[in-house]
């Protein structure tokens, strides 16, 4: 019996507008709701608890981009997937015990002796419990990969546990310490190692014990539990086919266990929100850029009224001070760090600790930012740990790495031998096409030196940056932003053993590095160019409805657009977002689904038309789509 899906747009605009309003901040691709279960879970593999019914999730597929701003993709080995991988993973709380589900659908599973041959979950958590910032990743590794077995391996062969909570060698038995900080049941629809039948899947249903890695969601604020996840996938290797074999592996923000690279998804959980308490609150932004209409001149003063402004966004950097650290938003505590160079062949005390503050801001497409360091001992020095300046890291919204991430731009500038701004890395890129301006300027009674024998009071710096040089487009498209700073402050004195060099950084150090904050760029007269039309005076939704076909949205415009689309689920959450590039006047449709049709239910999209030369959005159409089955 055939099954068809049947589309009912209803245009209720002010409702619409209310859950995914234009101008509002998306949905963030980075972090997820771990309700509050009412009743216990019994891990066996089988997810028939009602809370995994209402359990908020995440799709994760091979060849598309599971969230910004680090997830990816990688083909290790073979051809490209003829049956790509498609994981649906979702989250509970019961306790201080983190649960959580993956559903994979895969034809050919199993596993063998040789690194990336096989399927299974690779994942990291940062352990809260060690003290110091930033706080490490531990590995949790539950695949089909069994180093300890010959190939071909036999028939039926399960998961293993390899990590932080497991025994070398591999596949030895754990301990009962182990096995209560983290376990997991899997229940294989097929058999693994074995291709001659094609596979449907496989269902894990695991726990993570959260005291012993140093959180607590039970408090009333709850916790923000940091992780990461690469589904691997091996197709066609039992045996192996040389027309179908392949090996790759996608990921949710960061693709290893043992080491923090790119990014990482924030878990949140709080008792009061469970099951059963209706849609999750939307998780904000970690950092809101202001939006300040005014263009300061850019000649390192920070004298204009904008950087004394209440609205501006501004932080501390400074060497040493745990406190400090500890109050940064979001995970801003956890991922923030220090770092003392050998300098010298030794590392020095560090008389003159590194103290700065940093204020953003951003005026129509333009990003500023203004820094302070209080700096007794300002000095020019080619060694990079040794600078005194700073260090931006920003996602290029318009470009992808080798591992399909958003490339990130190294934004650099030290002081100058003769006080200025010396830009390096991406930044001198940018200030020679003009899209960016640094500059530098000295506090009263300050020298730039290397030998320490004058007490200076610091500098100040401006920077501008064209955020349309890093992808994004007029007007900003969604807003988003993911930026680290680091302060570098390097201090030289007679005798040269005295010397040292620091870096103290606020969210990411580094680019590859875990992890940027999640910024917000606050919406404006300026940021958007001008006013959006009113539905009333540019484009019409015409509906949709396609039971024999892909399921579309019909519209009309009065003459060429670019054309976005977003489709949010109920509880706000971001579906699918696609661009379909330069559309002509008249009537037009677009597939409501582009990647795949999801369950039937309620789904809430928002159309975009935007000026095919500027980028400035025109109009916003909104509607209501109900999927039946």
């Amino acid at each position: 019996m055939k099954t068809t899906i049947t589309i009912m747009t209803l245009l209720l605009w002010a409702a619409c507008t209310l859950v995914v309003p234009a101008g509002a901040q998306d949905a963030r691709e980075d972090a997820i709701w771990a309700r509050t279960a009412l009743a216990p879970i019994v891990l066996d593999g089988v997810l028939d608890e009602p809370g995994w019914a209402v359990a908020d999730s995440q799709i994760i597929e091979y060849g598309i981009d599971s969230g910004m701003p680090g997830s990816g993709w990688k083909t290790e080995a073979g051809w490209q997937p003829i049956d790509p991988t498609h994981a649906t993973i979702k989250f509970l709380v019961h306790g201080n015990q983190l649960y959580m589900a993956a559903i994979v659908q895969d034809e050919s599973i199993g596993g063998s002796i040789e690194f990336n041959r096989f399927d299974g979950l690779l994942m990291g958590m940062k352990d809260h419990s060690v003290e110091g910032y930033p706080k490490p990743q531990s590995e949790y590794m539950y695949t089909w990969w069994h180093d300890e077995l010959t190939d071909p391996q036999p028939e039926g062969t399960m998961p293993g546990f390899i990590g932080s909570w497991a025994e070398l060698p591999h596949g030895s038995p754990r301990t009962p310490e182990q096995i209560a900080a983290w376990d997991a049941v899997t229940v294989v629809d097929g058999t693994t190692n074995n291709d001659d039948v094609p596979d449907n899947g496989y269902t894990i249903e695991m726990r993570f014990d959260l005291d012993v890695m140093g959180y607590d969601v039970t408090q009333v604020d709850g916790d923000i539990v940091e992780w990461n996840i690469s589904v691997y996938d091996c197709d066609w290797y039992w045996p192996i086919s040389v027309t179908s074999f392949s090996a790759n592996r996608v990921w949710w923000q960061g693709p290893w266990g043992n080491t923090s690279w790119y990014s990482e998804v924030r878990i949140h959980a709080r008792p009061d929100v469970t099951t059963a308490s209706g849609p999750a609150p939307q998780i904000a932004a970690e950092l809101v850029v202001p939006s300040i209409n005014e263009a300061p001149v850019i000649d390192g003063t920070l004298d204009e009224g904008a950087w004394s402004s209440p609205n501006i966004y501004s932080f501390d950097i400074r060497w040493g001070d745990d406190a400090l650290r500890e109050s940064y938003d979001g995970i801003g505590a956890y991922r923030s760090g220090q770092f003392q160079a050998t300098v010298n062949g030794g590392e020095a005390f560090v008389l003159d600790p590194a103290d700065a503050t940093v204020k953003v801001f951003h005026d129509g497409d333009m990003l500023y930012m203004g820094f302070e360091a209080r700096d007794q001992v300002v000095q020019y020095h080619p060694s990079l740990d040794r600078w005194d300046g700073f260090i931006v890291t920003m996602e290029d919204r318009a470009n992808l790495g080798s591992d399909n991430t958003l490339l990130v731009k190294r934004l650099s500038f030290q002081v100058d031998a003769d006080g200025s701004a010396l830009p390096q890395d991406d930044l001198l890129s940018l200030v020679t096409t003009n899209d960016a301006e640094v500059a530098v300027s000295l506090m009263a009674g300050t020298t730039v030196d290397t030998l320490g024998q004058q007490s200076d009071t610091g500098y100040t710096a401006e920077m501008a940056i064209d955020l349309k040089a890093l992808g994004y487009p007029a007007g900003l498209g969604d807003g988003a932003i993911f930026f680290g700073v680091v302060h570098l402050d390097g201090d030289s004195f007679i005798p040269t053993s005295d010397s040292y060099g620091t870096r103290t950084w606020w969210y990411r150090e580094f680019p590859g590095t875990c992890c940027p904050v999640w910024g917000y760029l606050q919406p404006g007269a300026s940021a958007v160019g001008g006013p959006i039309v009113g539905l009333s005076e540019y484009g019409r939704l015409l509906g949709s409805s396609s039971p024999s076909s892909r399921p579309y949205i019909r519209f009309a415009m009065p003459d060429q657009n670019l054309v976005a689309l977003q489709v949010y689920d109920v509880r706000g959450r971001l579906i699918e977002r696609h661009s379909f590039g330069s559309m002509d006047e008249g009537e037009n449709r677009v597939p409501l689904f582009a990647v795949k049709r999801p369950a039937a239910g309620i789904y809430l999209y928002r159309l975009q038309l935007l000026d095919p030369v500027t980028g400035i959005e025109r109009a916003v159409m909104t509607g209501k789509s109900v999927l039946v089955r």
